[in-house]
């Protein structure tokens, strides 16, 4: 048939028009436009029209109906349409192939997470190509509550990738709306999955998907973080999860984190400081903005303080945070105080007074980390969201903080100083001990109430049961003196309320009895995991079985029961997690597991485990494959 003097229509959404932009009617032409809808043809040998249609770069993404107009309109068929990172004209045009490679294409990457001392890289499967994926992160769009309530202005807004990422952190919560995941804290997990147990998006999404968007139970906030990470990364837009160490949760927005005690040393705050908190930046222009602040946005999906109403916030330029420009969209007092705020302690005495023990600017935002381009290295991103060591801005805290330090590094400082010192072998199952210790820089003996005690934590700074107490202890420091008191930390103690993080805080409180003034140290630790050993058998080929031999050793003086290996590769299972039940595993013994798959794609491809029990769980390994043709 002859197409050349017919109309084109593309529309989207339920309610397409043209001054939306959902909606476009058009003739063809002999060459692609670069601002408009456009199309063309060519015709092969043979009764056949082949038809090139071209987008602006501004468009709203989403799934396109294209329809032919000859007087009588036949509908062509249905494509969707996303961001692009290789398109110099689209907001999210990211230049390097590299970062592309990474930051959109890459299917897995790893999280960071423990403390500041302590590191520990965990890997995730994004699977934003895995079957069904994009389907699922465009019904995710058209869930939200903007949709329901307007969905021409929620279908136009998509062409703006500030607005889409808005609508994706709201999403990822299911606090307002019939979003993705529940968040739970508390460590009752009975009628869902731990938080820890995930190792991929993809089982998520489709449960969430296949289930009438019923709400998936549970998520913390690596999990948010990385669903949000797939569903960017499927939708176009270039997204990294980031870790930062030493999070500060500001209730009031005064850039402060106030912790208060009382003369027991319980923690009566409202404010908290999270040992690690993960969120997401993804990568896009901000012409809503003034000039200078494209590129990296901060946006968090973990459900915690409300932004215009809703749980969700950002995305806000991280050179916004770094110069501390609070009054730019979204967010930006929120994101500063996680990484800026300052810390101050009081105890509340039993008569009422509030008593100054301590404070730090130096206490939060540190190791802000992602994934590097490219390998399995961390990425340390601080000096994107704070001012680097040695510049202007920063030399003068720093030079002060220096001065401070090196008189206390050589004990000239006066006055009694106390800390904290641990021992280098701390193993889940182990038993060991850590240290209080206090140095009497004085000109006079000093009488010490001595409080030492260590109490599981979960990441988030909450406090859970004692696992070992050195309580109202008399100590004499002399003059000149140091006096170090050790607290054997035992797994009969720890290993029954240990939670899945691992870890555990050490606090330590010093009380002068004249004068009358008070000390306080703290500390958190975590308990080393076995490793997961990954071993291939036979040559990794596409389209061919490939097995791979699993184990892993139990540190524990105990039996482990119900022990669960789940094994899941993007482009390796198949979209499937496997898994095996390998029963119980008696002490020092070792737990193991033969997996058979076989790869359905070429390229670097990465194997996640995760090795679940009764009383050991969020143990992850990983092993990247490169599969060849």
């Amino acid at each position: 048939k002859k197409v050349h003097n017919s109309n084109l229509c593309l529309s989207t959404g339920p309610l397409p028009k043209e001054q939306s932009g959902t909606k476009s009617t058009f003739s063809l032409t002999d060459s692609a436009s670069k601002t408009a809808w456009s199309a063309s043809t060519t015709s092969p040998p043979g009764n056949v029209v082949s038809l090139s249609v071209s987008s602006p770069p501004d468009v709203p993404i989403g799934l396109y109906s294209l329809t032919l107009d000859q007087g009588q309109k036949v509908k062509l068929g249905e494509f969707v349409l996303l961001f692009n990172p290789w398109c110099a004209k689209d907001a999210v045009y990211m230049e390097e192939e590299r970062d592309r490679q990474e930051y959109v294409l890459s299917q897995a990457g790893l999280i960071y997470k423990g403390t500041t001392k302590r590191i520990k890289a965990s890997p995730w499967t994004f699977g934003q190509f895995e079957p069904g994926m994009l389907d699922i992160c465009l019904k995710l769009l058209d869930e939200n509550p903007k949709y329901s309530s307007d969905a021409d202005a929620d279908c136009s807004g998509r062409r703006n990738p500030v607005y889409v990422t808005r609508v994706i952190s709201a999403m990822i919560n299911s606090n307002d709306d019939k979003g993705v995941l529940v968040g739970n804290w508390s460590g009752d997990y009975d009628d869902g999955v731990r938080p820890s147990h995930w190792t991929d998006s993809v089982a998520i999404l489709h449960q969430w998907a296949d289930n009438c968007c019923q709400r998936v139970r549970y998520g913390q906030c690596w999990v948010f973080a990385a669903v949000a990470c797939t569903v960017s990364r499927a939708l176009g837009i270039p997204c990294r999860v980031v870790t930062n160490f030493g999070s500060a949760h500001d209730t009031n927005s005064n850039l402060l984190i106030e912790f208060l005690y009382d003369e027991d040393g319980n923690d009566i705050s409202d404010d908290s400081v999270w040992n690690f908190h993960v969120w997401v930046d993804n990568w896009m222009a901000r012409p809503d903005l003034d000039a200078g602040y494209d590129g990296w946005q901060a946006s968090d999906p973990t459900p915690q303080e409300k932004s215009e109403g809703v749980f969700c916030c950002g995305p806000v330029p991280l050179k916004a945070i770094k110069e501390g420009e609070l009054n730019l969209k979204y967010d930006a007092p929120f994101v500063f105080a996680e990484v800026n705020a300052d810390v101050v302690e009081y105890v509340k005495l039993t008569n009422g007074r509030m008593v100054k023990m301590g404070g730090s600017s130096m206490d939060v935002g540190h190791f802000i980390s992602t994934k590097a381009v490219g390998s399995d290295e961390r990425h340390d991103i601080t000096h994107l969201y704070k001012h680097p060591e040695g510049s202007l801005q920063e030399r003068e805290v720093y030079e002060r903080a220096k001065h401070h330090n090196d008189l206390q590094q050589k004990g000239q400082e006066p006055g009694l100083k106390v800390k904290i010192k641990v021992s280098p072998d701390m193993d889940i199952g182990a038993d060991f001990d850590v240290f209080a210790v206090i140095a009497n820089n004085t000109e006079a003996d000093k009488t010490c109430r001595v409080m030492f005690y260590a109490r599981i934590v979960s990441y988030d700074g909450k406090p859970g049961a004692n696992c070992g107490f050195i309580e109202d202890l008399t100590m004499e420091v002399p003059t000149g003196k140091e006096k170090r008191l050790p607290l054997r930390l035992e797994y009969v103690d720890y290993g029954d309320t240990i939670k899945s993080d691992r870890l555990i805080q050490l606090v330590l409180i010093v009380i002068e009895s004249s004068p009358r003034e008070f000390h306080k140290a703290k500390r958190t630790i975590v308990l080393e995991n076995p490793d997961i050993a990954i071993k291939l058998l036979g040559e990794p080929r596409v389209n061919q079985k490939l097995s791979a031999q699993i184990s892993l050793e139990n540190p524990l003086p105990e039996p482990l029961q119900n022990c669960f290996f789940s094994v899941m590769g993007a482009g390796l299972t198949d979209g499937k997690i496997l898994i095996q039940n390998v029963g119980t595993v008696g002490p020092k013994q070792e737990a193991k597991y033969t997996v058979e798959f076989t790869p359905t794609s070429i390229g670097s491809r990465t194997l996640t485990v995760d090795f679940d029990s009764d009383k050991l769980s969020n143990i992850k390994g990983y092993l990247n494959i490169e599969i060849k043709e």
